[in-house]
């Protein structure tokens, strides 16, 4: 959530800053802004909205310094208005914040009580007018800055510029990512690498609490005592990751129709073709030593988690617990000793499975994460990580990093399956084989996109719509209900299929629509009993399948959709494309802001 730019350049930087601003929008923001030094004072220009309205107030009053801040705010607090957009400026001093500042409401009351007037709702200002506060009582820029950060609690990325220090610009981060950039006579900083492409190559991440003080050609690095430390220098490779929709009318839309290729780079990287087993990395434990896994992870994320328990516990037969991240991590959940620990996140940075992965990292537990960004915060801090190979996802609502999380997770259980010799080489070589085979079938469903386009629009005029499934697809009957919510806006939720009767069967009526995920596995007698239940009741099934029958086995349907026929255990990866798409056109149809759908982030870096 959130993007923070800055440079110190050698040429104009605001036109520099709004074109890495544009690089950061898959984050999610409602508003945007930069300041820049314009013979030595601050200058501001900011716009609620998407960058294009910013690019219109430039064009009417270009900026030409070549030192400045921007930023892309995902409100907090206050509202999403021009002067609640950072940068925030007071006293000769310039701040773009990501995160939230906890006990801003006690350092505001403190600032007012001793004279300090706030013009925003924001508790972004109360940064700024603490770094005043302290230069004004004699102290130099980095040390007011020392001094504030003493004085802060909660999560934050802050990007700092000052009135008459044109080669000065101060960042610092506790919780929320940042990252340096090192140019030719020129330094940057920015909320992640892919912001910085444009300019360098050459990137540092700051640890937590760390916080630079950048010239042109310095960067003084602190840790949060105050020492000077050095941290590496790393060479990344997202100046490659362009944003582009291609031919498709939205990211969503494109990403969906990269599964097939984003799974297949996926598999080859963690299975041994010729031999048709997996090849997991060097990992700094064995599965055979495990009594429990603990997965812990939010949104799409933690249903691929869930479904990976399914996989864990019925191949590999260790215990799995799955966990909500932001529940877990006030729960102090007592953990086996040597135990594993997992954590899944897109973007690597999401505030709350970072805090779980620390949590678990404290009780001496060995630490896996799978993550879609290498850079990232948890992909640092874990012990080994197993990345999904998705390349950037851009819409808000994760589609192609979601099916390669549950691959990387499949062939995480079939590998702890071996070690725990609970498969024998024949099962291990058939369900690598029916892994391999999930990019066609993925394609083949694509090929079909036009009946769920045709099923999506009639989804459209229900106020409430219900997804079951059982077994490895409850999972995605949650994950296709929280799609529906992201993109569409109508309320939706998934349930277990059997615990239908148990209340939500009461919302059933001609007007709800009850998605059925269900293929002919062994509980699909089971579910079709389920979707009796809903007919007799006059709700519209929609039958997700893999076997079409006329009347859905004496269950009379509203629509049906054939899903290929594959091996079982890689359902979960099949059927979260046709929801995905069910989800898709619904909201194209609704007409909402797909790929930045309201009060959505794309990283969500603050509790």
């Amino acid at each position: 959530m959130c993007g923070i730019v800055g440079i110190l350049g050698s040429q104009p930087v605001a036109p520099l800053m709004l074109d890495a601003l544009r690089r950061l929008e898959y984050r999610g923001y409602d508003s945007a802004g930069v300041a820049t030094l314009e013979d030595g004072e601050l200058v501001r220009r900011r716009a609620p909205g998407k960058l294009n309205n910013l690019q219109g107030v430039l064009g009417n009053g270009p900026l030409s310094g070549t030192t400045g801040i921007g930023h892309t705010r995902w409100a907090t607090h206050g509202a999403p208005t021009e002067t609640n957009a950072h940068p925030h400026s007071a006293g000769g001093v310039a701040v773009v914040h990501n995160g939230i500042i906890e006990n801003f409401r006690d350092l505001r009351e403190e600032l007012e009580t001793d004279g300090y007037r706030f013009e925003t709702q924001t508790d972004t200002e109360v940064v700024v007018q603490l770094i005043s506060r302290e230069m004004k009582e004699g102290k130099a820029p980095k040390d007011a800055v020392f001094a504030t950060l003493q004085r802060l609690d909660g999560a934050f990325a802050l990007g700092i510029i000052f009135s008459g220090q044109q080669d000065l610009m101060i960042g610092a981060r506790r919780g929320s990512p940042l990252a340096i950039g090192y140019g030719d006579g020129e330094m940057f900083l920015g909320s992640d690498a892919v912001a910085l492409a444009p300019f360098t190559n050459k990137v540092t991440f700051l640890d937590e609490g760390d916080w630079v003080v950048l010239t042109r050609n310095s960067a003084q690095i602190h840790d949060e005592t105050g020492a000077a430390v050095e941290r590496p220098i790393r060479f990344t490779q997202a100046s490659a990751y362009l944003a582009d929709k291609g031919n498709h009318r939205h990211f969503m839309a494109k990403e969906i129709a990269e599964q097939p290729e984003v799974i297949g780079h996926t598999l080859g990287e963690y299975i041994d073709m010729a031999e048709q087993r997996v090849k997991l990395p060097e990992l700094p434990f064995s599965f055979a030593d495990l009594t429990r896994v603990t997965i812990t992870a939010c949104g799409t994320a933690s249903y691929a988690g869930l479904a990976a328990k399914y996989w864990f516990e019925q191949i590999a037969r260790l215990p799995v617990e799955v966990d909500i991240a932001s529940e877990f991590r006030y729960r102090e959940a007592p953990l086996p000793d040597g135990g594993l620990s997992v954590v899944i996140s897109q973007s690597g940075e999401t505030a709350d499975t970072l805090a779980a992965l620390r949590y678990c990292a404290g009780q001496g537990q060995h630490t896996v994460g799978i993550v879609n960004v290498q850079d990232s915060s948890i992909a640092r801090e874990c012990d080994a990580i197993l990345p999904t190979y998705a390349g950037p996802e851009i819409g808000v609502a994760s589609t192609k990093a979601f099916t390669c999380q549950l691959t990387v997770l499949a062939c995480m259980a079939l590998a702890a399956a071996r070690q725990r010799n609970t498969i024998t080489p024949e099962q291990e070589r058939e369900l690598v084989s029916a892994l391999v085979g999930v990019p066609r079938h993925i394609a083949d469903i694509l090929r079909n996109e036009s009946e769920l386009e045709r099923i999506a629009k009639k989804l459209t005029s229900a106020r409430d719509v219900l997804y079951l499934g059982r077994g490895i697809n409850y999972p995605i009957a949650l994950e296709g209900a929280l799609k529906l919510k992201e993109i569409s806006y109508i309320h939706a939720e998934g349930y277990a299929a059997g615990e239908l009767k148990h209340g939500p069967i009461a919302l059933i009526d001609e007007d709800v629509p009850v998605i059925v995920i269900a293929p002919h596995d062994t509980l699909y007698e089971k579910t079709v009993s389920n979707m009796e239940e809903v007919a007799a009741r006059g709700g519209k099934i929609v039958l997700l399948t893999d076997e079409i029958n006329g009347n859905g086995n004496g269950a009379e349907t509203f629509e049906q959709f054939r899903v290929p026929r594959a091996n079982s255990f890689i359902n979960p990866m099949l059927y979260a494309v046709p929801v995905q798409l069910l989800a898709y056109h619904a909201a194209v149809f609704m007409g909402t802001d797909i790929d930045q759908p309201r009060n959505l982030a794309k990283s969500v870096t603050v509790e």
